[in-house]
């Protein structure tokens, strides 16, 4: 075991069991470590995955996309082993025929929608 993979093992996170085995196009909410100057807080982030990379490599991420009020779309990017990371709770999944949904930012209303996947539990 070389020195970068004893920096590796060091920095992943620990909640990492926690997060559910999720894809692209399910809506989800990620609890977030908020730092305000000493006060730390958790923010829901509730979205659509519209992206993950190197889902088990120690930079992997993935990447949720709202649509706050306004119409206003605002997109986060999550690493996997970030300890700001709290956890991730799925609240739908979304059937999709793509591995990035990159075309859901030019798109607004019902034809950014995606469709539910019932089959799949």
């Amino acid at each position: 075991m070389n020195l970068v993979d004893v920096v590796n093992e060091d920095h992943k996170n620990k909640n990492l069991a926690n997060i559910p085995d999720f894809r692209v196009g399910d809506t989800i909410a990620v609890n977030a470590r908020i730092t305000e100057g000493t006060k730390t807080r958790i923010q829901v982030f509730q979205g659509v995955c519209i992206a993950i990379k190197h889902k088990e490599s120690i930079s992997g991420h993935f990447r949720v996309r709202k649509v706050s009020n306004g119409g206003m779309g605002v997109e986060r990017v999550f690493p996997y082993h970030s300890p700001n990371v709290d956890s991730v709770k799925i609240v739908q999944r979304g059937r999709t025929k793509r591995a990035k949904l990159y075309y859901l930012r030019e798109r607004s209303g019902k034809s950014a929608r995606i469709s539910i996947d019932y089959e799949r539990k």
